[in-house]
């Protein structure tokens, strides 16, 4: 430390509202200590031009007045590798000033400073005013680690340290009472960059009219990744390394050695452990978590106890919520007169909130096990056991819990990606995810099985029908790696996905994190998925509920005829059901239905399934209410066997074959396998890729592979 800071800045404490970075390695506590300061006063948004979420929440101070604080993504250093750690970088450099933080609170790991303060000396040599804040305390004190703070505060510049165990709490108030205070810059930089390339950095110092030597020389080294500078500044940038041997990666390794140099002669004399460290607890459990085969056995353990629990304890509340949401379209039915506006109410817009509300239970315990996951530290163990396996389909371990997510639901399984740091292999798994077979294709496998595979056991004991069941979710797991394979070859980016990762010593959840994440992650979906699916809701009822002309009013007037002049008493018991029917054979819908039939014929496919086809695009269990309306089996769709039943009956009035032949029905199980037959999934997309690029293109692939998969086992069957 030997060259005085050569920028100064007004002390934060000047101005009113005092602006927060949160930076830290990823595991290093930040989040939790975000929570701890914001609670739930926090919101969610973009940052500017990038797809990255952009986490914020306001705080009070020990002096009563208020901070804006900003979680911003977890980083080791300011030469990000991916596109969550260049924001860290973008906005700790922003050239307006007034929009860079007052005050960056780094986070470190008590237990690991010396990989920690890397990062901290980096940011200190910005001028930006820091405080450096070692989380887990009470980690390092069962480990007998003791930190002298007064001495590490001087040897890093007279910066604050403080000392917090955010799990309990402990240490918060003495961090807003810091933040509080006056926060001046240390009077020397802690390293002397100028060495590295005073001639170039003069240069650029000059040129760009930047008065910090490190900011000067972290353009130099970021030339190609900072976003708020042009082309033409890029282009210079780059010029200049040329013009001046400027080797970016050899003076990155120059720069990075010298600091860890520093950082060790410091933690020598600020530092104190035993000499002779026990295996911890932690080390003992990984020993079997961890293992290669015992590791594997308990994860897919934990796996299948999520999987059950998400079908277990969502069905009561996700029953009570259909029920409600039923009981309130019948009483706008009963209430309100008769109208187009009372039709769009109970049969548009409240199902409409009625199918995104009902996702709420699954989200909610889906998240609540991947925040106890999280929290206790094993997550971090399922990214190792994985990543070699995830690697080889393009994919990385952390694409392990959304791919599994998706056999409960695509919409929470999408969301879990942002855990992701890669940003490709995070497209790649939302990409992929929505091939693994959700809840809502149940209902469709089991009819369509049921319709065409005999109900007969192998052994005695082994379910034939199951054995089907069981090859549809495997097809969809199988689909999801061979997709991520080829797009692994299409999708190109600069980014080099590898896996950096410390593991978390092991730690009994903190609750409110875990209640926070899941109020958060269910209000995000309500709030954002549910403004698209809404407003889908009402284009389909809208297509559903009306047709060209007269064609509606005119078949029901047939109908109405034919039930008086019929001797038939079933005929005038169904008539409900067969004018519901044939409305939606004449509403816009059907006429569509009609329309692509030459399209879906190939598929062995009738105007009838093309509605359900086209009908079931809101959700794909909405097949088997379309197909139960269509061949006017009443209304208890739940009664398979009728539907089943009819379907089987169902003959063509053309050739006299049957409609749902083993050809067809085993089409159609490939089909809905592979098909984006679910709007809230695209809703989902669209709000984490923040654009229609992806949802359009996921959907044209997916019902490209539909139709050429399910048109091959027509053809093999036929």
């Amino acid at each position: 430390m030997n060259n005085p800071t050569d920028i100064l800045r007004p002390s934060p404490s000047l101005k009113t509202n005092l602006t927060v970075a949160l930076v830290g390695n990823p595991n290093s506590g930040k989040s939790t200590i975000f929570n701890l300061l914001t609670g739930l006063n926090q919101k969610v948004g973009n940052y500017p031009g990038v797809t990255v979420d952009k986490k914020s929440g306001k705080t009070r101070l020990a002096d009563k007045s208020s901070a804006e604080v900003i979680d911003l993504p977890g980083t080791y250093s300011l030469y990000p590798r991916s596109a969550d750690e260049k924001v860290v970088l973008d906005v700790l450099m922003h050239p307006d000033r007034e929009q860079r933080p007052d005050v960056a609170v780094v986070i470190a790991d008590m237990n690991n400073l010396e990989r920690n303060l890397l990062l901290f000396t980096q940011i200190r040599d910005l001028a930006i005013p820091s405080v450096l804040v070692l989380n887990m305390a009470d980690i390092a004190r069962k480990k007998g680690v003791n930190v002298d703070l007064n001495l590490l505060s001087r040897r890093l510049g007279n910066v604050p340290v403080v000392s917090m165990n955010a799990r309990n709490g402990e240490g918060l108030d003495d961090l807003k009472k810091v933040l509080s205070s006056p926060l001046e810059l240390p009077e020397e930089c802690f390293m002397d960059v100028h060495s590295l390339a005073h001639e170039a950095i003069a240069e650029v110092k000059q040129m760009y009219k930047l008065e910090n030597t490190y900011e000067a020389y972290q353009w130099l080294q970021s030339a190609d990744r900072l976003r708020f500078i042009n082309d033409n500044q890029k282009e210079q940038l780059l010029n200049m390394r040329s013009a001046f041997n400027f080797d970016a990666n050899k003076l990155q390794i120059e720069e990075t050695t010298e600091r860890y140099r520093q950082i060790q002669q410091i933690l020598q004399d600020a530092i104190s452990s035993p000499k002779d460290e026990k295996q911890s607890l932690s080390d003992r459990l990984d020993s079997v978590l961890t293992h290669k085969v015992f590791g594997y056995l308990i994860f897919f353990g934990i796996l299948f106890l999520i999987f059950q629990a998400i079908f277990a304890w969502a069905s009561v509340p996700m029953d009570i919520i259909d029920y409600l949401f039923a009981e309130i379209s019948g009483w706008i039915q009963d209430s309100l007169p008769e109208g187009v506006l009372t039709s769009l109410l109970s049969e548009g817009i409240v199902p409409g909130i009625g199918g995104i509300v009902i996702f709420v239970p699954q989200i909610a315990i889906l998240f609540a096990f991947i925040a106890l996951l999280e929290e206790s530290g094993y997550m971090s163990r399922v990214v190792f056991l994985m990543d070699k396996v995830m690697r080889k389909v393009g994919l990385n371990g952390r694409s392990v819990v959304p791919l599994i997510s998706g056999l409960a639901c695509a919409i929470p399984a999408i969301m879990a990606t942002r855990s992701i740091d890669s940003w490709k292999d995070r497209l790649i798994t939302i990409m992929v995810t929505p091939l693994m077979s959700c809840s809502a294709r149940l209902p469709v496998y089991t009819v369509l099985i049921a319709l065409v595979v005999p109900e007969q056991f192998v052994w005695g004991f082994i379910s034939l029908q199951g054995i089907v069941l069981m090859g549809m979710y495997l097809l969809g797991f199988v689909a999801a790696l061979g997709s991520a394979w080829a797009m692994k070859l299409i999708v190109k980016t600069k980014e080099r996905s590898f896996l950096i990762m410390e593991m978390p010593a092991y730690r009994w959840p903190r609750w409110k994190n875990v209640g926070i994440t899941v109020f958060e992650k269910s209000k995000t979906f309500v709030l954002e998925a549910g403004k698209v699916i809404l407003a889908v809701s009402i284009v389909l009822w809208v297509l559903a509920s009306y047709g060209p002309g007269d064609d509606i009013a005119l078949a029901e007037q047939q109908l109405r005829e034919q039930a008086e002049n019929s001797d038939d008493p079933t005929f005038a018991e169904n008539l409900d059901i067969a004018i519901s029917a044939s409305k939606l054979e004449n509403s816009y819908a059907g006429k569509f239905g009609k329309m692509i039939e030459p399209a879906i014929a190939p598929l062995g496919y009738d105007w009838k399934i093309g509605i359900a086809l086209i009908s079931s695009f809101a959700a794909r269990e909405v097949f088997v209410g379309t197909m139960a309306t269509l061949y006017s089996v009443g209304e208890d769709f739940d009664d398979e066997s009728t539907i089943i039943g009819r379907m089987r009956s169902e003959r063509n009035p053309d050739t006299g074959q049957q409609v749902f032949r083993p050809a067809v029905a085993f089409s159609l199980l490939v089909f809905y396998a592979f098909a984006m037959q679910c709007m809230s999934t695209i809703a989902v997309v669209y709000r984490e890729t923040k654009g229609w690029k992806w949802p359009v293109i996921q959907t044209i692939y997916m019902t490209a592979l539909a139709y050429v998969s399910a048109l091959i086992v027509y053809q093999l069957f036929s």
